[in-house]
């Protein structure tokens, strides 16, 4: 039952195989929204296929919470799962690569080399609940970084889902000038008071495991770091990705094969539960956990900029908003508030999909023409 004891964190770390990773480093302290700075760091990141001369075919994908930069591909050393969106990137495919520079970075505070709490602070020692607070914008400024090192000055297309979503539209708020098209699935201008309910007491789940310890466990053997609470986490979530119909149709009441529910077994669903939070806490980190879902919480474009509706007339691309019908964790009401203020939105588009939330990861076949409307005119 399960994958073997869980290290203390599942972060990849200095020593591991690099597998497609490169690396840039900040070229200096990081200002943060919050306060203080971040004295330096890293973001790990891939690409498949060639700039142009000119830096114009350039496609930036955004990943969601316990995503990474490997966006295409098969698992590897140095990559425990496949690529995300692995149908949508290569040759011939959405994201051609023969003609689009496709770049995909592990978000800063991410846990799968960038810099964040499992990763070693100026002093040496793993930065842990020391890790200072990180707002979107935060991770938007080194991203843009990273693009000034890669020679991008404009991106043909920026495009993100969930978390990722929220980055894709500070990118298109903070740098419209930067940003040549927009494609935003399953996201929101603001975290809402229920999407913040879920996240903190997910985020509760780890800080109360007893193998926390203020953040600082990164140095404890295997089985002695936070991965209850991280499994529980990840069960809360996982429930919020899914949609009640698929789960009563994929499970309903069975139990799990060769157990009882009366007898000290699992329904199958709990099964399924526990199994994704088996994965998770072999190929994540609880800080990150943390770190990534109060960013999340503090994601408001209109915080600063005058209210959500004027923050979005700032962005100047021509842009598509699109959410899944079975989605109740980011509901497309909020997709449409963002189509209707986008200025150059077309009309809310919709996915149509059993999976809830997570079908912006798992419908490709309907992405696709979505990429395709945006990308054929990126370079006019």
């Amino acid at each position: 039952m399960g994958l073997a004891v869980p290290p203390a964190t599942g972060a990849w770390r200095d020593g591991d195989p690099v597998g497609r990773r490169r690396w840039f480093a900040l070229p200096g302290p990081l200002v943060l929204e919050a306060g203080g700075t971040l004295p330096g760091g890293r973001l790990a990141y891939e690409t498949w296929g060639v700039l142009a001369p000119d830096g114009s075919n350039a496609v930036l994908v955004l990943h969601a919470l316990t995503g990474d930069s490997h966006l295409a591909g098969p698992a590897a050393a140095g990559h425990p799962t496949a690529g995300w969106w692995d149908e949508l990137v290569g040759p011939g495919r959405a994201l051609d690569t023969d003609r689009w520079f496709v770049v995909a970075a592990n978000v800063l505070g991410g846990c799968q080399g960038s810099t964040g709490p499992s990763v070693p602070a100026p002093d040496g020692r793993a930065w842990g609940g020391r890790f200072p607070f990180l707002t979107q914008r935060d991770q938007v400024a080194a991203e843009a970084l990273l693009a000034d090192a890669l020679g991008v000055e404009r991106w043909a297309l920026v495009v993100g889902g969930s978390m990722g979503g929220m980055r894709a539209l500070e990118w298109a708020v903070t740098h419209p000038q930067r940003v040549g098209t927009l494609l935003v699935l399953a996201t929101t201008a603001a975290a809402s008071a229920e999407q913040i309910a879920h996240a903190s007491t997910q985020v509760q789940a780890i800080r109360t495991d007893p193998g926390w310890h203020g953040g600082d466990y990164h140095h404890l053997p295997p089985g002695a770091g936070p991965h209850r609470g991280l499994g529980l986490a990840r069960r809360l979530a996982q429930i919020t990705y899914r949609s009640e119909p698929e789960l009563a149709a994929r499970f309903g009441r069975a139990p799990q094969p060769g157990e009882h529910p009366w007898h000290g077994g699992r329904f199958a669903v709990e099964s399924y539960l526990d199994h994704h939070a088996s994965k998770l806490a072999h190929r994540f980190d609880a800080g990150s956990y943390v770190v990534l879902n109060e960013a999340m919480n503090a994601h408001d474009l209109g915080r600063g900029r005058g209210g959500t509706a004027a923050a979005l007339r700032r962005v100047t691309a021509p842009a598509l908003v699109v959410a899944i019908d079975s989605d109740r964790l980011y509901p497309p009401a909020q997709q449409a508030e963002l189509a209707a203020h986008l200025p150059h939105a077309d009309a809310l588009r919709l996915i149509s999909s059993p999976h809830g939330h997570d079908g912006f990861l798992l419908e490709a076949d309907q992405v696709a023409p979505l990429l395709a409307e945006l990308l054929p005119g990126a370079d006019r």
